[in-house]
This record gives structure tokens, C-alpha cells and sequence, in this order.
């Protein structure tokens, strides 16, 4: 897959393509399903497929301070996109002059004058241009004008849920990540650096790998929770604690995972925390001793639970 920061790396002689827009933040369920389309029709017209997405947010532009949690980082979406089979990941950094640009000029200047989009795939509650002005029934008009196709893909439901981001978004804050699972097709990830942290987990007996998290990123409510630790693209059975440590006292929120059956040094190292259950909320223990209990048991419910989920698959 092609990688453009921008419109300027596109090549010299580019032709005709298949373009989906969106901010994407997740690659859910409904994502995956819309940028299927696309891909199947860019297959059927022999033209490559596009993926434009957008980076800062365009929340955080448009109303500073609204930045929403992030579900996946610009790097996870661009794996999980070229799963989908995308032939072009199209990263256009999201600018006060772009939010300002009237909807009729976004699409005559980026999608036709250089992109020469054949067709466009969007959701069906999509919106561009200043002040969201744009809507699909308005990009079906200009397309009838400059000769391309717009396609409104509907929302995909089941058992009357829809899958959106906003609504992944709020499981993950209630510490439901089952739910967030479901929607988006696979385990939430929270992705950070390992830096040092307090040495108690070591302590106690259960060395772990704390993680530094970026600003916006989508950290489930505090608890413990069974998860598969991803270095460097294996994936290791982990007790994971999210919270401020309260048995000790603690007024920092902090991700601490407790890798198991390992020995290693991660730190400075780039990993990712995939959750696959949440265990128990985070409690204030009496004693060291109870809370080395129970840690202990966090650990045997975590092997029990990672052991079944092998078994029935994702």
C-alpha cells in the first residue's frame, strides 16, 4: 500500500481511482464494510483504491479542546486499512484553510483536479466543506457535473445497534470492552512507550511494563483487565491495571501490564495492549499482602480466560 501526507507525493501520469473519505477512527465493523465497497469497486473498475483520511482530527481544528479519545493511532489505522486491501492511504493534515474551504471547491480541487476520482464511496451521513455545508446528496449533484459517481453507504446495524465510534468511544470509557470488541471486529488497542515507573510491581512479586499514552488516546475505566501484550508483533498473555494504585495511595493514572511467563526488558520499547476482558474494578486493599493475593488471582483468571479465548477464536 502507497502512503501520501498530503496531495504532493501523488505521481506523475496518475489516472482515474476509487475514493473513500473519512476520519475512520476505529477501522470498526461499519468502516471495514464501507471501505470493502470501495475496494470491490475500484477491483471492478481496474483503477486503484484511495483512502483519505485526515490528520489532526478535524474536531480539534474546527473546536479546540474537543479533541475526541482516539480509538486507534494514525499508524494502527493504516495497517488495519491495508488489511481491507486499500491501494493508497491518503493522509491529508487537516488545517484551518482546509475547514474554511466552500464544499463545491473541495470537491473541483482535491478530488477532481487532482485526485480524478471515477467514483466515491462515503457514509451516508457524511459531511465536507466549511462548516459541514456538504452532504452526499450534494456530492452525487457535483459528480453528475465533473463525471464521477457518489455512492452514500448506509450505517451498518445489528440487534439495533449501530456501529459508530462514538458508540465503541463509550464502552471503552464504562471499562466495557467486550462491547468494544464486538463493534469493532477485534480488541480495542491502547498502543504507548514502556518507560520506568514506581518498581512496586516488582516488589510485589509481579514486575510490569509500565505505558506512556498519548493525549488523546481511548484508555479504558479504571480497573483490571485480561489482555494480550503485542511487541513487535507477538502477542503475550498480560494482567493489565488502569487506574491510580490506590492501595499505595497514588494520585497518578497510570497502564501497568504484568507480562506473563517473561523476563524481558521493554522499556523504551513501542507496544500495544490489546483487551480482551475486563476482570475486576480497582480496589484500596488493607494490606500489601491482600492485594499480592489477589494480584495472584488476577494472573489465574487471566491465563483461564486468554486459554478459552484461543479456543473459540476472535
Amino acid at each position: 500500500m502507497q502512503r501520501w501526507r498530503g496531495l504532493e507525493p501523488i505521481p506523475g501520469g496518475w489516472g482515474r481511482c476509487v475514493l473513500t473519505i473519512g476520519v475512520f477512527d476505529g477501522v470498526h465493523r461499519g468502516h471495514q464494510e464501507l471501505i470493502g465497497r470501495a475496494v470491490e469497486l475500484a477491483h471492478k473498475r481496474a483503477v486503484p483504491s484511495v483512502l483519505m483520511t485526515f490528520d489532526p482530527h478535524p474536531a480539534e481544528v474546527v473546536r479546540p479542546g474537543n479533541h475526541p479519545a482516539q480509538l486507534t493511532s494514525l499508524r494502527r489505522r493504516s495497517e488495519l486499512v491495508e488489511e481491507l486491501g486499500v491501494d493508497v492511504l491518503c493522509v491529508l493534515p487537516f488545517t484551518p484553510e482546509l475547514s474554511r474551504m466552500p464544499a463545491d471547491e473541495f470537491v473541483h480541487e482535491i478530488l477532481v483536479d487532482r485526485l480524478h476520482v471515477a467514483a466515491v464511496v462515503v457514509g451516508e451521513n457524511f459531511t465536507f466543506g466549511h462548516k459541514a455545508a456538504g452532504d452526499v446528496e450534494l456530492l452525487r449533484h457535483l459528480g453528475s457535473r465533473f463525471g464521477f459517481i457518489a455512492e452514500g453507504f448506509g450505517l451498518v446495524t445489528t440487534d439495533s445497534l449501530t456501529y459508530s465510534s462514538t458508540y465503541i468511544r463509550a464502552c471503552i470509557d464504562a471499562g466495557d470492552v467486550t462491547g468494544a470488541a464486538e463493534a469493532l471486529g477485534r480488541p480495542h488497542r491502547l498502543e504507548g512507550i514502556v518507560v520506568r515507573g514506581d518498581q512496586r510491581g516488582r516488589q510485589l512479586g509481579y514486575p510490569t511494563a509500565n505505558l506512556s499514552i498519548t493525549r488523546y488516546a481511548a484508555v479504558p475505566a479504571d480497573g483490571v483487565y485480561v489482555c494480550r501484550f503485542v511487541h513487535r508483533g507477538r502477542p503475550l498473555p498480560a494482567a493489565v491495571s488502569v487506574g491510580s494504585n490506590p492501595t499505595f495511595s497514588g494520585r497518578e493514572r497510570t497502564v501497568e501490564a504484568y507480562v506473563l511467563d517473561q523476563d524481558a526488558d521493554y522499556y523504551g520499547e513501542n507496544v500495544g495492549l490489546d483487551f480482551v476482558a475486563r476482570l475486576r474494578d480497582m480496589e484500596r486493599f488493607a494490606t500489601v499482602a491482600e492485594l499480592r493475593a489477589q494480584i495472584a488471582d488476577d494472573v489465574s483468571d487471566t491465563r483461564r480466560l486468554l486459554a478459552a479465548s484461543d479456543e473459540t477464536g476472535p
